[in-house]
């Protein structure tokens, strides 16, 4: 396999530095990059910086711009928290969790030919500690939950190309709106002029 030469990164910083020379080339060899994030093992002294936490609602954080190719950032979220269901504007979307555990339920796009036609649901999954899944629009739609009442869940993403805007659907109608992405921190520093942005994750 292409792949069988990559060394398990030991820290989050050389898996950035495996990432960064992953995309360096056209090509994105999928099962590459999932194999290199679920082989990377969550070390909260690792990413711990750019953990940032909101009260009320799940947040992004920039860890790294990918030269361009690639965004990466860590998800948190609390107890109960979760996305809407939204797709990824034809990007490419690696999610591996770092800590805790969140559940993910696909949806198959809606039907151009139905109004008001209720999303259906493809596949549910539940996600623990150091296991990575990928999505992109040909697989379908999907909402991240943490279920949890007690425990916070913290993920890290990659999407390539960056996307700063995608399409969240209401699950009963399957109506779309288009909604622009912020970032609750970048590079570990608050973004706090960015809080009364449209809200979207993802």
């Amino acid at each position: 396999m292409e792949y069988a030469e990559l060394q398990v990164p030991e820290s989050l910083n050389e898996l950035i530095k495996q990432l960064h020379g992953i995309f360096s080339g056209d090509k994105i060899n999928v099962e590459e990059v999932q194999t290199l994030m679920e082989s990377y093992k969550s070390n909260p002294a690792d990413w711990f910086r750019f953990a940032k936490f909101d009260q009320y609602r799940y947040t992004r954080n920039l860890v790294d711009e990918g030269n361009g190719k690639f965004n990466l950032m860590i998800l948190c979220w609390g107890e109960g928290h979760g996305s809407s269901i939204h797709d990824h504007v034809d990007s490419h979307c690696f999610l591996k969790i770092l800590q805790g555990q969140l559940k993910e339920t696909l949806f198959n796009f809606p039907d151009v030919n139905q109004k008001n036609q209720e999303l259906s649901k493809k596949l549910e999954s539940i996600y623990d500690e150091n296991q990575c899944t990928y999505i992109n629009d040909k697989i379908g739609l999907h909402r991240v939950e943490n279920e949890s009442h007690t425990e916070p869940a913290i993920s890290l993403h990659l999407y390539s190309p960056p996307f700063d805007s995608c399409h969240c659907f209401d699950e009963r109608t399957g109506y779309k709106t288009k909604v622009k992405l912020t970032f609750w921190s970048r590079f570990g520093e608050r973004t706090p002029w960015e809080t009364l942005e449209s809200k979207e994750n993802n």
